[in-house]
């Protein structure tokens, strides 16, 4: 080999290897091309999952929130409506008094003594203020509870006393002194009543007669 074909080869080692090198550059410089695109993509889908998870906890929270905003419409849509039917209940309770002695007085009238016509005139005059009377009082809710004839109920009755009747059940409202009233659907005040009971001597001889049974 001349001196000119030992250069050549020289030379075309060196391209080999130059190329060769530059390919491993080459090759190095996408690897970590590839790598940083990973880790940017990695970046992008971390970042993104953060603000969906964010968005998600954001409508949540403006659910709960328009939630709650709701329930406090109503309740002070509630509490407006309360105020209007109860808020003259204290009045309404208190204006039962004069009711009471109108029933009272009218009551206190012998029905079977005869009457002159001027008596007779006022006392048609009470009854009629009477009925006026009962009749704004249900134009504002208030209601009279009747009790008589019915089964004691500790929501609208209040028990003054136990009257022996052994023809009726036992629990049974046989006597009113003071009526009572509800307004709309609350308690204005307890009917004052008497309950029928058994009396004693009914209660024995029925024990006895059970006793005797075999």
């Amino acid at each position: 080999m001349n001196k000119k074909e030992k250069q050549d080869s020289s030379q075309e080692e060196k391209n080999t290897k130059s190329n060769e090198t530059q390919n491993e550059i080459k090759n190095e410089e996408e690897k970590n091309m590839d790598e940083n695109t990973k880790k940017e993509e990695n970046t992008e889908k971390e970042i993104i999952s953060s603000l969906e998870e964010e968005i998600k906890l954001l409508k949540e929270e403006k659910l709960r929130l328009l939630a709650e905003m709701e329930n406090l419409r109503k309740r002070t849509e509630r509490d407006k409506m309360d105020s209007v039917k109860y808020g003259s209940v204290n009045l309404a309770r208190d204006i039962l008094s004069p009711n009471d002695n109108l029933t009272r007085a009218l009551d206190a009238i012998p029905e079977a003594e005869k009457k002159s016509k001027t008596v007779t005139n006022l006392i048609d005059g009470l009854k009629m203020v009477q009925k006026e009377f009962s009749t704004i009082l249900e134009k504002h809710g208030v209601k009279k509870i009747e009790s008589l004839d019915k089964q004691f109920d500790h929501n609208y009755h209040q028990a003054m006393m136990e009257i022996e009747n052994d023809k009726i059940e036992e629990g049974i409202v046989v006597n009113e002194m003071q009526s009572g009233y509800i307004m709309h659907d609350r308690l204005l005040r307890p009917s004052m009543v008497g309950v029928s009971k058994k009396s004693n001597k009914h209660k024995d001889f029925s024990t006895d007669k059970d006793k005797k049974k075999p």
